[in-house]
């Protein structure tokens, strides 16, 4: 696993307007954080904050205006296996089953078949897809389906995990399953996870830490330590006690506590 480091970053886009003018959004400035080895980091922000910007960042797949994010010391300067990356949408490969969706980053990496074959079924029984690996991604459900994202983004074993609302378009009961899900492989992996989330509850379930974006530019206005033993109870006093710190900080109106 790794440290993500993240130094004074910056994001800034700009768009003409006429022959010789220039319009520029500053979407968040200096922000600074570290991301532990093993340990489970959210970000939580309102809509337009730079918080899947921010992501994107990390994973290579977009450039900052300003500022360095660092992998185990080496600068982020571009996508790679060391990052393994889960998105809203599935993302999966249609055409390919569930073997073969969990087996493509590891050909990527150079993995000899067989050992692709034992990573893969290791990975499948991790997010409980036993039975369902002949499957392609049409047969499967939403939850099912991200599973599988998951466990491919495992399987390469990548120094950091980053997850951008992975859960964002399933079904509120699919999603609390798949928290639950997401909790349990983690303490049994202890990855190094960025998780990007509009919702509260689902931030403190998950989280040993909960970073949150606001203002605009936007800057990093809290860092919450969730100090709650796991698995987390939803109705817990504490937990309760969390969500209103989180409701404060977002600007008290409650309308992140749930799915945004």
């Amino acid at each position: 696993m790794g440290e993500l480091r993240v130094e004074g970053l910056s994001k800034t886009y700009g768009r003409r307007e006429g022959w010789n003018t220039t319009r520029y959004l500053r979407v968040f400035e200096d922000i600074s954080f570290t991301v532990r080895d093993g340990e489970f980091v959210s970000i939580i922000g309102s809509s337009g904050c730079g918080k899947s910007t921010l992501l994107s960042i990390a994973g290579g797949l977009a450039e900052a205006s300003g500022g360095s994010i660092y992998l185990d010391g080496r600068p982020v300067r571009g996508p790679g296996l060391d990052r393994g990356i889960v998105f809203q949408e599935f993302a999966l490969f249609p055409w390919l089953t569930v073997l073969g969706n969990i087996k493509f980053g590891l050909r990527s990496k150079g993995v000899p078949p067989a050992e692709q074959d034992r990573l893969a079924r290791k990975y499948v029984d991790l997010v409980g897809l036993t039975g369902f690996e002949d499957f392609h991604p049409y047969r499967l459900s939403g939850g099912m389906r991200q599973r599988v994202g998951l466990a491919r983004a495992l399987a390469i074993e990548p120094a950091a995990l980053l997850m951008d609302e992975p859960f964002g378009a399933l079904d509120a009961q699919t999603r609390e399953a798949m928290q639950g899900a997401l909790s349990d492989i983690w303490v049994k992996t202890r990855s190094t996870v960025l998780f990007i989330t509009h919702d509260i509850r689902e931030a403190i379930y998950l989280s040993d830490r909960i970073l949150v974006l606001s203002g605009r530019p936007a800057q990093l206005s809290l860092e919450l330590t969730v100090d709650l033993p796991r698995p987390r109870l939803r109705h817990d006093p504490v937990f309760q006690d969390y969500e209103a710190q989180l409701e404060s900080a977002l600007g008290g109106t409650g309308e992140n506590r749930h799915v945004a």
